[in-house]
């Protein structure tokens, strides 16, 4: 049995590390980095050492962003004492290809997991305190599945006898499922028919 060449199955290896990518589809990603030319090549290698030096996280909501704060919250067309609460920063672009979201975001790096050693200290939960004042309204947008719902129960209580309106997701997306490979349309009707808690 032949083995690849050292730096073809470095290469393979680094892409099968990536989320939902296993050996086949590594190797076929490593076979078209081969094929394309010197300047494709080149371009990728750039993109990703772009990624990693110039993308942040935005002090204020914890999204991406080359630019701090993000513009989406600086953008003053936004609704600052609605804010829309994610687990991850790429959900924010999820809720962003809807159109149908003015308010701003806050990201909490995670979700409860006491399995895996995931407690409130390890979420950004301070500066969402910070940041929700009299009359906001917090929209907990965790995925619904049970650690989804234990974080958002927790932040509902971190607020209880405020004057701050807490919202949960409609139920139109699936138990179980993830943000990310929700459509667009189950997400704004599910945006629109959210509930208060």
């Amino acid at each position: 049995m032949s083995s690849f060449p050292e730096s073809v199955q470095k290469l393979i290896d680094r892409f099968a590390k990536f989320p939902g990518i296993g050996k086949k589809t590594a190797q076929r990603m490593a076979f078209q980095v081969m094929k394309s030319d010197n300047l494709q090549a080149a371009e990728l290698a750039e993109s990703i050492v772009n990624v990693k030096s110039k993308v942040k996280f935005c002090t204020l909501c914890g999204g991406i962003t080359e630019i701090d704060p993000c513009h989406i919250c600086t953008d003053p067309k936004r609704i600052q004492n609605v804010i829309c609460v994610v687990e991850d920063a790429q959900d924010i672009f999820i809720f962003e290809r809807t159109a149908s979201y003015r308010g701003v975001y806050h990201v909490l790096g995670g979700i409860l997991s006491p399995l895996d050693g995931i407690g409130p200290d390890k979420l950004n939960l301070n500066k969402l305190i910070d940041r929700v004042k009299d009359g906001t309204e917090v929209i907990l947008a965790t995925n619904p599945s049970v650690e989804g719902d234990a974080t958002a129960l927790y932040i509902n209580k971190l607020f209880e006898g405020k004057n701050i309106k807490i919202t949960r997701l409609a139920r139109g997306i699936p138990i179980g499922s993830v943000l990310e490979y929700t459509d667009e349309a189950t997400l704004a009707r599910a945006l629109e028919a959210r509930t208060e808690l």
